[in-house]
């Protein structure tokens, strides 16, 4: 009976009849701390290749794996009409899995506007479609210069290419800066941040990333850092770009990586995360060529031991 009523009795109550509002385990000296969740990119199931795993699959095997998030890449989707925006947002919510962020693939670095605006109008539907699913950010690419047309090529050369032609750096900044601008009323009004990630063209340094996040000083404007895209001396680069962080992918290589494999240091990259008091996520992007269901369980497992997660 004594339980019982305590059971039913508030804190204040308790304490004014005298009885202990504690429990064994609480502390003082011991405050519970802000805690990095994790996420899953869908990405990680699928690099481009047949077949196609689809989302619902993806959220359903971050829930078995007892992470909180799945990062969802835009070309890995069945469709945008609303009906499957909203059946995957219910799959999620069923499953205890919130969805984090909405990669998409844009590309303001074009000399001709209409590309250009075209770039922008995706960014556009991007932003309603992660609303409609309650997304809070999507993943920005600057773009690139395109002068080495094939991917496999580009990474070849290390992800470096040549200017186009006729035109200077300074040209795309300006274009991608101009571009992103026209991006900002839309993210604001729909709730949805901008997170530019450091892939490839001008955002492949520390420096041409943050021109371009300094020059739209905005709340629905961060960065997203990912690990694995810095390839020489990452960590000094990572911490450059870690205060304007609002997401973080995480790369991992187990069996190899699909086009380079970089031997990252998660318990240092943690504490980069730490000095910069991020509390946000970070998804797993699995990019080696190990099967996921083992690859990806086993970056769960580093990450969770790396970020005390």
């Amino acid at each position: 009976m004594t339980l019982s009523r305590r059971g039913f009795l508030g804190t204040a109550a308790l304490a004014g009849a005298g009885l202990a509002t504690t429990t064994p385990h609480a502390s003082a000296a011991s405050p519970l701390a802000p805690r990095i969740k994790l996420g899953i990119s869908s990405y990680s199931y699928w690099h481009f290749r047949p077949p196609k795993v689809s989302i619902e699959s993806v959220i359903e095997r971050a829930a078995a794996l007892g992470v909180e998030g799945v990062d969802v890449l835009h070309r890995q989707m069945d469709g945008e009409e609303p009906s499957y925006l909203r059946r995957l947002k219910r799959h999620a919510f069923l499953h205890g899995i919130d969805l984090i962020c909405l990669s998409i693939h844009q590309d303001f670095v074009d000399p001709d506007p209409a590309k250009r605006q075209a770039a922008i109008d995706h960014t556009h539907r991007s932003i309603e479609w992660a609303a409609e699913m309650g997304v809070p950010c999507i993943r920005l690419n600057s773009g690139r210069w395109n002068t080495i047309q094939s991917f496999d090529d580009l990474m070849a050369a290390r992800g470096v290419e040549p200017i186009l032609p006729g035109h200077t750096e300074t040209d795309g900044f300006k274009w991608c800066i101009d571009s992103i601008e026209q991006c900002l009323a839309k993210a604001e009004a729909h709730g949805v941040i901008l997170a530019l990630e450091n892939h490839w063209g001008l955002t492949s340094t520390p420096e041409g990333l943050l021109r371009i996040v300094h020059a739209l000083p905005s709340p629905w404007l961060g960065v997203l850092m990912d690990t694995g895209n810095f390839l020489e001396d990452p960590y000094d680069k990572l911490r450059q770009v870690m205060p304007k962080a609002v997401f973080v992918q995480a790369k991992t290589y187990f069996g190899g990586g699909e086009w380079y494999t970089l031997d990252l240091d998660y318990k240092r990259i943690a504490q980069i995360l730490k000095d910069a008091h991020y509390h946000g996520y970070v998804s797993i992007e699995f990019e080696g060529k190990e099967d996921a269901s083992s690859g990806v369980r086993k970056s769960v497992q580093l990450l969770r031991e790396s970020l005390g997660s």
